[in-house]
């Protein structure tokens, strides 16, 4: 009875955690970007049952344990981003076109070569320049509003210690706690769960400026690293099938306010793990009682958006920034990693955090345009080699997302 319990707990622990660790970025990212309160709920309750279903029709067909999350790294580019040029219905149709790309990437071969051809170094500065603002909330929190961020910073701290799975878990319970304690919110909130459709519309700032940059951190910072951890544990992600089947969901839950479905990349290893289950042929059942777990949770989303609404925002961005200081510190290891590319991805960084916008266009699409720049401008040539002697062999600086791509469609 234990072992048939075991990956059915464990899928539980993933959909828990998976959601409280992340669900404020999502928030924070579509009320940056245009949606009102409704909206924002309706986006997050698009956003898990589509990830749910995703995960249950992807563990039942391939028998793997295929996590599926909403792409948290590009909730954090809303929130970098900001309005766009047409409000949210241009967000919306923004979120839509990041969904035929994805699907467009499981259906043809060459655009995932493209998405390769960009330097691992420049797309991980990018990512970094995403989150590095919303990564100083925290700070920010400690001196605006003291007393409410200080508890939540310090279990942040000690279960990150001892418990590092149910940190910001944790530190978002305590703000619950504190938030319940200091405010007086109004005496009723709208809970239930609500779907809320928008009419998508299309502007050029929003292609370039949110569409474009949307779908390459979804899939260099969710897709890569998520069949990357399922290698780790053995397992070939059908990456080509994924793709198509989470870029359908994301196509068909943008109209409300789901922004990007993807393979999950933090939660992965919770369900592909020996803590699933001893038996690599039984963790598919965690996967897909998590995308379960995910859907249900999705019934709160009228709850959590009410939550935030009753917080200071701050409070809201420091918990989301705990959540993403170790995707921060990945991005940044990354960028830097390679010697001849390390001033390149600090200029990606830099023009990416400064949040400028030019022509409507976002800082992160001009931080991608800077560094690749900085790479062709300053490129250095090797020695020529003697005739007789082989050249030296140098480590390839892309992502790994061609071949897994190339694999992925022999597979899918």
């Amino acid at each position: 009875m234990a072992g048939r319990l075991q990956p059915v707990l464990a899928g539980v622990v993933t959909a828990l955690v998976g959601f409280a660790s992340s669900f404020t970025v999502v928030l924070a990212g579509l009320r940056a970007v245009g949606a009102d309160p409704a909206q924002a709920a309706s986006g997050l309750l698009t956003l898990c049952v589509a990830s749910g279903a995703c995960a249950v029709w992807l563990g039942l067909r391939h028998r793997l344990p295929l996590a599926i999350a909403w792409s948290t790294p590009g909730a954090a580019l809303l929130v970098a981003t900001g309005p766009v040029p047409g409000g949210w219905p241009a967000a919306v149709g923004a979120f839509l076109l990041t969904g035929l790309l994805i699907i467009a990437a499981g259906l043809i071969p060459a655009l995932g070569r493209a998405v390769a051809a960009i330097p691992a170094p420049v797309a991980s500065a990018m990512l970094a320049g995403v989150l590095l603002p919303l990564c100083t909330a925290p700070v920010r929190a400690l001196v605006e509003v003291p007393r409410l961020a200080g508890p939540v910073v310090l279990a942040w701290l000690l279960l990150h210690r001892f418990a590092r799975r149910w940190a910001v878990p944790g530190a978002l319970a305590v703000a619950v706690v504190a938030i319940a304690l200091t405010t007086s919110g109004p005496a009723r909130l709208d809970v239930a769960p609500v779907v809320a459709l928008t009419v998508p519309t299309w502007t050029l700032p929003a292609v370039v400026g949110l569409a474009l940059p949307l779908f390459l951190v979804t899939m260099a910072a969710q897709n890569v690293p998520g069949t990357a951890v399922l290698a780790g544990y053995g397992y070939r992600a059908p990456l080509g099938s994924a793709l198509r089947v989470t870029g359908l969901a994301t196509t068909l839950g943008a109209s409300a306010g789901g922004h990007a479905v993807n393979l999950a990349a933090i939660t992965a290893a919770l369900a592909a793990g020996p803590d699933a289950h001893p038996d690599p042929d039984r963790r598919w059942i965690a996967s897909v009682t998590a995308g379960i777990g995910m859907a249900l949770l999705g019934l709160g989303a009228g709850v959590a958006t009410a939550l935030v609404l009753l917080s200071p925002p701050v409070l809201v961005e420091a918990v989301a920034g705990l959540a993403l200081l170790a995707a921060l510190a990945g991005a940044v290891s990354a960028a830097v990693a390679q010697p001849d590319t390390r001033e390149a991805a600090v200029v990606t960084l830099v023009v990416t955090a400064s949040g400028v916008s030019l022509l409507g266009i976002g800082g992160a699409f001009w931080g991608l345009v800077a560094g690749c720049l900085m790479l062709l401008l300053f490129r250095r040539r090797p020695p020529a080699a003697p005739p007789a002697a082989a050249p030296p062999v140098e480590p390839d600086s892309r992502t790994a997302l061609g071949p897994d791509l190339a694999a992925a469609h022999r597979q899918g």
